[in-house]
Order: C-alpha cells, then structure tokens, then sequence
C-alpha cells in the first residue's frame, strides 16, 4: 500500500508576507487547480496534495517543479505571488466582499470571457 497525499507546509516564503492561500493561487497560473489548503488545521499554512492514482511520475514531477519555482519567486518576488493568479480572465477577487455580497450572474462572467477562446469544441 502507498500513501497518495501529501502535505507541505509554508514556513520559509510567509517571512515575505506569502500565505498558502496565495501558493495555491498562483498554482493556477501553472495550470493547476487550487489543492486544499489550511488542513489539517494542526499543522500551519499547510496544503495537502491528493493526487489520483493514475498520475504519472512524469506529472508529479512537473507539479513538484511549479511548487519549487513558486517558493522561488515567493523569495524573490513575494507581490508576484501575492497578486495570483495572473493569467486567468478575472483576477484576485476581494474575498470578504464575495463572501458578503456574491455575484453570481452568469451574463457578466460570459462578458468578461468572450475574448477568450472556447474550452470545448461547439461551444
């Protein structure tokens, strides 16, 4: 039996003013969608990777390459991983404000994304 998740923990970047919430959005800008983050609350600005069964090592690798170039630029340049993700249509959104007063219309989504090219053929 293997163990198929795995944590890390930010202690080295947070000096800087990074947290794991911006480590797991700046995972977007390497194609990655956000792992969970702050869990196990034990262990601080923790995030805990579950990758399926089928991922190869080829991929693991180049996952493990995106989280070291992000520590990397967390040094080097903390706003940069600060203001992840970058290449996404909508930016960082203010949290608090979407927790307490969502905007969930789907007509302004479309809007912002009608420069952007179809994810599936036909749409």
């Amino acid at each position: 039996m293997h163990a198929r998740v795995c944590f890390f923990r930010n202690r080295q970047v947070v000096q800087n003013g990074v947290h794991t919430s911006d480590i797991a959005k700046k995972l977007i800008d390497y194609g990655y969608h956000p792992p969970t983050i702050y869990f196990p609350l034990i262990v601080h600005e923790a995030i805990m990777i579950e990758p399926t069964e089928t991922e190869s090592k080829d991929t693991l690798d180049t996952f493990c390459d995106a989280m070291i170039a992000i520590a990397k630029e967390a040094k080097e340049n903390p706003d940069g991983v600060k203001n992840a993700p970058l290449t996404t249509p909508v930016s960082r959104l203010d949290e608090v404000l979407a927790a307490r007063k969502p905007d969930v219309c789907w007509k302004k989504t479309i809007e912002l994304c009608k420069d952007f090219p179809p994810l599936l053929k036909g749409d």
